[in-house]
């Protein structure tokens, strides 16, 4: 994987989302460098999939000052999609049971910019295309550490057939693929024995130790990761509690960040 790309910094103070049913997440804080592993945790339905979508701007905040890479949002939500990716987000960033690994990067890296040079070069059966696109492959599946080798039937294997941590990396490698800044994977803890979650968390710290920002919602975090939670302490909600009642968000449930991200309008 090519290191030389720089992380994002992120920067919030008293971001929040809220959606038709209520606040999705509020008043959340973050501060962190390049490079940083940014662990996102909180209950089922605290809004940690809308954070997700929010720091990688595809979903507007809709209080407080946010920045990823120096862009400000929201205004500059398209500049920051551009420079960020999702991986592992049930409903938006979903692998396809019946395409096989090889299917799924390929059309990855037929969506990613045109090769610089003659116009001819950018075009699928170009030779120089060609080359780049298995470049680009070879790398991120490298970076997820995800080898074809292991796979039961090598780049044919369908998604169906991989193990749970197999899908992730291969999510993870996606996201990966035309290198961004800032990667955000959702459920990084989704069923996965305490072994594999160890796993997938050592992914993703090693991604950052090549410098990339990474957010992350789920348990089990190395202790280096920066925690941000979404959901916050009875004293911490007494005393943000204002004069003006705010909604009831109990029934608020990460199945509502389809909802708020149609709202929002999507990438």
């Amino acid at each position: 994987m090519n290191t030389t790309r720089q992380g994002a910094a992120v920067h919030a103070g008293g971001i929040g989302v809220e959606g038709p049913r209520g606040w999705a997440f509020r008043a959340v804080d973050i501060a962190a460098e390049p490079g940083t592993l940014i662990a996102v945790q909180g209950p089922s339905g605290s809004g940690r999939t809308c954070l997700l979508l929010a720091l990688t701007g595809r979903m507007r905040i809709t209080e407080g000052e946010a920045t990823v890479a120096g862009l400000g949002l929201p205004k500059r939500m398209g500049s920051v999609r551009s420079r960020t990716a999702l991986a592992h987000v049930p409903g938006i960033a979903d692998l396809e049971p019946a395409l096989t690994v090889g299917e799924h990067l390929k059309e990855r890296a037929l969506l990613g910019p045109r090769i610089q040079g003659s116009p001819l070069a950018s075009l699928p059966w170009g030779k120089r295309h060609k080359e780049a696109t298995r470049a680009r492959v070879d790398a991120a599946l490298a970076a997820a550490r995800l080898g074809p080798e292991t796979l039961p039937k090598g780049l044919r294997t369908t998604v169906r057939d991989l193990e749970r941590i197999e899908a992730l990396r291969l999510s993870v490698a996606l996201g990966l693929m035309h290198g961004p800044q800032l990667l955000a994977v959702d459920d990084v803890d989704l069923k996965l024995a305490d072994a594999e979650r160890t796993e997938a968390w050592q992914l993703l710290r090693d991604l950052t130790r090549e410098g990339l920002t990474v957010v992350a919602a789920g348990d089990g975090a190395p202790e280096d990761a920066l925690i941000v939670r979404t959901a916050r302490t009875d004293t911490e909600a007494a005393e943000a509690a204002g004069p003006t009642p705010v909604q009831d968000d109990t029934h608020t449930t990460e199945e509502e960040a389809a909802d708020a991200f149609a709202e929002a309008g999507r990438a």
